[in-house]
């Protein structure tokens, strides 16, 4: 894979933000304990972009030769300006996603945005159990959600039912593939929860085991061998207990560009959580900039970074040291190897926190759902 070196700027996608992501909001009726949303969310409320704003965000990101774009948050549905910028954004030539909890989506909202020419919608879903389902989100949601799905499919929409997995819904994979395979679902994302911001602060909660996983693999091959090619299961397994870690966004500031609710643009979603580094928002910067030459962007590129083991690893084009935002959180410095890779002289944070969801007697502390009022206790936590 060519790599930006000290020549010019060469990598997947002849340097272009193939995949774009526009974090919409960060407002969302749901308060789900693994959130990636920033622990200080409701920061965000008063400053986001303008329709008029994200139009242009549009523009430039599609003039940087993106294609595929997803509307995500926080949930989308509550701009009530979405319908209008999926329209702009099929007008100039996006593939364009849907990513919802299914709250606030009507027939009327789904008739609009087929108009609209949205291509393909992806909806979460905790449990097929409702109340587990709504213990999970803090909202009174499953029946909702099960609506959305089915509303989905009626409308003719391509669709990924994902559902987060944690210790406490693993056991729902089973009924959950069955929901999809008799609704017809396409793609199905059964895809361990990534432990960052909420996520991070629940994590003794929310691991599952490694004979957990292991027997969900089996139910998902189960399914595979009994479903064909009627539809495709994704089972994304932690990289916690993979010994290698994922390459993350195929490598920082590669083919992916995340745009949060005030314009701030990022190589993810969660690059906020590393300290000292310079963001720009699209108020004060060209986008075009932003992607090629700030140093934001530039910071984690290539290899020529890496510390070793990294440095001198043969698969270091492959998972290009893995995320740098898990690197920054578990061992202090966003420089380190990921810590998920066996290789990482610092993997016993890791080993720690598997051997730590194997523990009896494990949950002493109540589940922090995502909210305003948690937020102090979130950040005291994290400390």
């Amino acid at each position: 894979m060519p790599k930006e070196q000290s020549g010019p700027l060469r990598l997947d996608g002849d340097g272009k933000p193939l995949w774009l992501s526009l974090e919409l909001t960060y407002r969302c009726p749901l308060k789900c304990s693994w959130c990636n949303n920033p622990l200080d969310f409701d920061d965000y409320a008063a400053n986001e972009l303008s329709t008029e704003e994200w139009k242009q965000v549009l523009r430039d990101a599609r003039g940087l030769g993106a294609l595929q774009l997803g509307f995500t948050g926080g949930e989308p549905l509550v701009r009530d300006d979405l319908e209008e910028l999926v329209a702009y954004a099929d007008s100039i030539g996006f593939y364009t996603n849907l990513i919802t909890s299914g709250i606030g989506l009507t027939e009327a909202r789904l008739v609009a945005l087929k108009a609209a020419g949205l291509k393909q919608i992806q909806l979460s879903l905790q449990a097929m159990t409702p109340g587990l389902n709504d213990a999970l989100v803090g909202a009174r949601a499953h029946a909702l959600k099960l609506e959305a799905a089915r509303m989905i499919k009626a409308h003719g929409f391509p669709m990924v039912l994902n559902m987060p997995v944690v210790k406490q819904n693993i056991d729902e994979v089973d009924a959950t593939i069955a929901f999809a395979a008799e609704l017809g679902v396409e793609y199905i994302e059964l895809a361990n929860v990534q432990y960052y911001n909420w996520a991070l602060v629940n994590r003794e909660e929310l691991m599952p085991t490694l004979e957990e996983i292991r027997r969900a693999e089996a139910t998902v091959k189960r399914w595979r061998d009994k479903l064909g090619d009627s539809m495709t299961i994704y089972f994304v397994i932690p990289d916690y207990y993979e010994g290698r870690p994922k390459a993350c966004m195929n490598g920082w500031g590669a083919i992916h560009l995340t745009l949060a609710p005030d314009g701030v643009a990022m190589p993810c979603q969660e690059a906020r959580v590393i300290p000292g580094l310079q963001f720009h928002s699209v108020r004060e910067r060209p986008l075009a900039w932003i992607w090629h030459e700030s140093p934001l962007f530039r910071k984690f590129r290539g290899n020529e970074w890496m510390k070793e083991p990294c440095r001198s690893c043969d698969e270091r084009d492959k998972d290009f040291g893995g995320c740098r935002c898990q690197a920054f959180l578990l061992t202090g410095d966003a420089a380190n190897t990921d810590p998920a890779c066996s290789r990482s002289p610092r993997h016993a944070v890791v080993l720690e926190a598997t051997s730590a969801a194997t523990r009896p007697m494990r949950f002493q502390r109540p589940i922090i759902k995502r909210s305003a009022a948690s937020v102090s206790t979130a950040f005291m936590h994290k400390g």
